[in-house]
């Protein structure tokens, strides 16, 4: 199938179940989907984004901004994994632990709204990392329409365009738990550290971007046009990721790459 055969075997499917509960976090996938189900089946379409610890702050009110924007029907549920003790002892299958509980929550908030469907973002371009929280999701009963109907993260941004979505480009983000090194706890604090870093580099214009937390020492990724300019103003960089609490700063010459924690397994 063409791309735009895809887009409507998946609205075909979406409108098959009648109404849907997408679990939305305002990245260009959740989006898509949250909005093609709208189109598709009006306010029998839930979109829930999930306020957990490890979402940054300017993700969560983009994310609440933009289903306004879109006309979504949606709603904000607190869910606290960090109440989780295995969680915070980081293990190689954390987002497994984290995928299990916040199906459990989305599987309770669709009986109380009578929905019989979850879905989420998942497309064809995930199974390329390590993504055990994938298989939780399968567990729990969760489709992932886009690879039913065999999408990948390239037609998804493609179609997002095309439909004017402001997201299309949108650079790829992930919970703050993913910059933390695994094995090593995950506290408050540390997710406040990543966080902070990463919007400062972000209001001195650096684009798609990683802060990972290995101990004290902060190791960015940045795409590889934005190297030079980090090196640039270096000193500036280091000052202030000193002050947020790291002893080192390094810059990572591999570059941007999303799930690069999931190298060393």
């Amino acid at each position: 199938m063409n791309q735009a055969d895809k887009l409507e075997y998946l609205k075909k499917r979406i409108a098959a179940k009648g109404n849907l509960l997408v679990a939305y976090s305002g990245g260009v996938d959740s989006s898509l989907l949250a909005s093609v189900a709208h189109d598709v089946s009006g306010d029998k379409a839930l979109a829930v984004i999930l306020d957990s610890e490890t979402m940054p702050r300017s993700e969560l009110q983009h994310a609440t901004a933009l289903a306004k924007s879109l006309g979504l029907n949606y709603r904000t549920a607190e869910f606290s994994i960090l109440r989780g003790e295995q969680f915070l002892q980081n293990p190689v299958t954390r987002c497994y632990i984290c995928k299990k509980k916040s199906a459990l929550l989305l599987k309770s908030i669709a009986k109380e709204e009578g929905i019989s469907c979850i879905a989420d973002g998942v497309n064809l371009s995930d199974y390329r990392d390590y993504r055990p929280g994938i298989a939780a999701a399968d567990e729990e009963g969760i489709w992932h329409p886009f690879v039913d109907a065999a999408i990948t993260k390239e037609e998804i941004r493609s179609t997002a365009h095309s439909l004017g979505l402001p997201v299309w480009n949108k650079p790829s983000s992930a919970c703050l738990a993913t910059r933390i090194a695994y094995g090593q706890p995950i506290t408050p604090e540390g997710l406040a550290m990543v966080e902070e870093a990463e919007e400062y580099l972000k209001s001195r214009g650096f684009g798609q971007l990683r802060v990972r937390s290995h101990g004290r020492m902060a190791r960015i990724e940045l795409l590889n046009q934005d190297m030079a300019r980090a090196m640039n103003c270096r000193d500036e960089i280091v000052k202030m990721l000193k002050s947020i609490g790291f002893d080192y700063v390094a810059l990572d010459l591999q570059g941007f790459r999303s799930g690069s924690m999931n190298e060393v397994l």
